[in-house]
């Protein structure tokens, strides 16, 4: 290609070429450079090349280079990588494929046609070979995200299928992924290649950002292979390749971690999966896949309408309903007064409506259902008939009917207060049976009060449920401090770091923008004791944790004497001072420090099992008195 610009040190250099004023010249010049790239052994390849990429992430939808021969172009230089170690070695070309691939998938990630174009340049093959671990895990990151765009279309994916290898690959991928970053990149900083470091951070450097930005990358290696396995998964003819119980059973822990919170993640391709009859068996015969799917749909994340899609499908299987109905009753029954979640329309009722069904089906014979299970989906039945009787109530007999569980609460509260934490909780349960259905305000309050009892009782899953159905009636949905708070301590309890830090976490965000002075945040700062719970429920729910237990651990970044993968010592979780207590929160009741240590001091009995945290968030999160 000729020189266009005298001052530039490489002939038919790329960026003088844009430059050409002739629309012609410049289309012809763009072509021929794509033509002659791959075959040039000259320095500074790199630099057009992450120009395209650059172009590529701005502009997917432009089709200027896409007419002109740039998927042939990547192409080309990817199977040069791989097949030419010298000239992958040689100057900065060990960047090509990945900036290569990195092109292929933002240029087919939006639109069919160009997918089509990319397909029949014959991209498939050498990103097949990147997938397969040909170069680096890098490399296999770009490699599927590509894959997974183009078997996102109709018209591509048979040409994406016809490789067998590829279901196989991003399933062992979605498996290995994470102690694949971790053992080839986190584990060991003198072994590391200088070109990852380089690309993880973009010119920001530091350990603590690469190490950061290598969890972010092993999160959407393992995210991006599930949404390929999910392309296939559609197809019923690969659900037995799918359905493999060693696969299967891993799929609720893949999660993405916080990096990757709107990934659809394990749960998403879970849900693909029990759409089709042949998917429902082999995850209702999963052990554990039941139980986590009750978790998540109990938890307050984007992925709770897909856990809840999952039981109900499974519960509407004659043929498996069976299986799970025991442990997902519990569960919906909880969600059951959810009316609108997201862009999911009066959930609540489609709840309870296959609830009905399967009381139903047990009836005729069809199904097995155990008597508490039955018990608490007709306790839901008959408070559904109860809202249809208060509708045509006096609002006089209402009100009474509000005063009356009104009075019975605050006995509740007093008894608590006492130190009689089963009464109290005795009298909760009785306030929410005079309570009317409508008067969600008060039912929200009671139920959080109840799950607090419950807390101190050292029961965990009652504390869940009650917390759970106060979020769900609460307005907006999910987003009632005091509850969110207490799940994420029965969470703590049972060891579901996960779904504790989550909590805990939008415990913090609802914190700061309350009004309520026992819940804001002074001057933006996060409560001592949830700060605690999120750090200690980072560590037990951090991404490389399964890898770093496998390979002996790794000294965390910034966290001197925490050791990531193996067990911390959390002495310093489980102890708070008297006088963090009394200056991080407020007696809902009104008590000066000196009454409420005394109060403490008479609920010692209750609060052994306890850890010394819980205590300190006591004074805010005791009993509300809102009704």
């Amino acid at each position: 290609m000729d020189k266009v610009s005298s001052d530039c040190p490489y002939p038919g250099c790329f960026f003088c070429v844009m430059k050409e004023g002739s629309p012609s010249k410049r289309r012809a010049s763009i072509l021929k450079f794509f033509r002659d790239l791959p075959s040039q052994d000259n320095d500074g390849q790199v630099l057009p090349i992450s120009g395209l990429w650059n172009t590529a992430m701005a502009h997917p939808n432009d089709p200027e280079f896409i007419e002109l021969g740039i998927f042939e172009c990547m192409a080309a230089l990817i199977w040069k990588g791989l097949k030419n170690r010298r000239w992958l070695s040689h100057d900065q070309n060990i960047y090509i494929p990945y900036y290569a691939a990195h092109i292929i998938g933002s240029y087919t990630m939006n639109m069919e046609e160009i997918a089509e174009t990319a397909v029949r340049a014959g991209v498939i093959p050498p990103l097949v070979e990147l997938l397969r671990g040909r170069l680096t895990w890098v490399e296999q990151r770009v490699a599927v995200r590509a894959l997974g765009h183009l078997a996102t279309y109709a018209s591509t994916f048979p040409a994406v299928a016809s490789h067998g290898e590829i279901l196989e690959l991003s399933m062992q991928l979605a498996v290995s992924s994470l102690e694949i970053v971790y053992s080839h990149f986190y584990q060991y900083v003198d072994q590391r290649f200088g070109y990852h470091c380089d690309l993880l951070t973009r010119g920001m450097g530091g350990v603590e950002m690469e190490s950061r930005k290598a969890e972010e990358w092993a999160s959407q290696l393992q995210c991006w292979s599930l949404q390929l396995i999910n392309c296939f998964a559609f197809k019923s003819e690969f659900l037995p390749t799918i359905c493999k119980p060693e696969f299967l059973t891993k799929l609720p822990g893949m999660w993405g971690g916080l990096v990757n919170e709107n990934s659809p993640a394990g749960i998403g391709l879970l849900r693909t999966i029990c759409h089709h009859k042949i998917g429902r068996g082999p995850v209702a015969s999963c052990t554990g896949i039941i139980e986590a799917l009750c978790n998540i749909a109990r938890s307050s994340d984007d992925w709770q309408y897909m856990a809840i899609d999952c039981l109900l499908w499974l519960l509407q299987d004659p043929n498996i309903s069976n299986k799970v109905i025991d442990k997902a009753v519990p569960a919906l029954v909880d969600l059951a007064e959810i009316s609108t979640l997201g862009d999911h329309k009066k959930l609540g009722d489609s709840i309870v409506n296959v609830l009905r069904e399967c009381i139903q089906s047990q009836g005729a014979g069809r199904n097995s259902i155990s008597s508490h299970a039955k018990e608490e989906v007709e306790e839901l039945l008959n408070s559904r008939q109860r809202l249809k009787w208060e509708k045509n109530m006096l609002k006089e007999d209402l009100h009474i009917k509000q005063a009356a569980a009104l009075v019975v609460k605050l006995e509740g509260n007093s008894l608590f207060s006492s130190g009689d934490i089963s009464g109290a909780a005795s009298k909760y349960s009785e306030a929410l049976a005079l309570c009317p259905m409508r008067s969600k305000k008060e039912r929200v309050v009671l139920y959080s009060n109840r799950a607090q009892c419950n807390l101190l009782l050292q029961q965990p899953l009652a504390a869940i449920s009650d917390a759970t159905r106060a979020l769900c009636i609460h307005s907006p949905i999910n987003r009632h401090a005091k509850s969110l708070w207490r799940r994420a301590q029965a969470y703590d309890m049972l060891g579901l770091a996960k779904e504790s830090l989550l909590d805990a976490i939008l415990f913090i965000n609802e914190c700061s923008q309350s009004s309520d002075p026992d819940l804001s945040l002074r001057q933006n700062k996060v409560p001592d004791y949830a700060e605690r719970l999120v750090k200690k429920q980072m560590r037990a729910a951090w991404l490389f944790r399964e890898a770093a237990i496998k390979h002996g651990g790794v000294q965390c970044e910034g966290d001197a004497g925490d050791m990531y993968g193996q067990e911390t010592d959390d002495s310093e979780w489980e102890t708070a001072s008297e006088s963090d207590i009394g200056n991080d929160e407020r007696d809902d009741f009104g008590k000066n420090d000196r009454a409420w240590k005394a109060d403490i001091e008479r609920k010692e009995r209750y609060n052994k099992a306890m850890t010394k945290d819980m205590k300190q968030g006591y004074n805010m999160l005791l009993m509300e008195d809102e009704a």
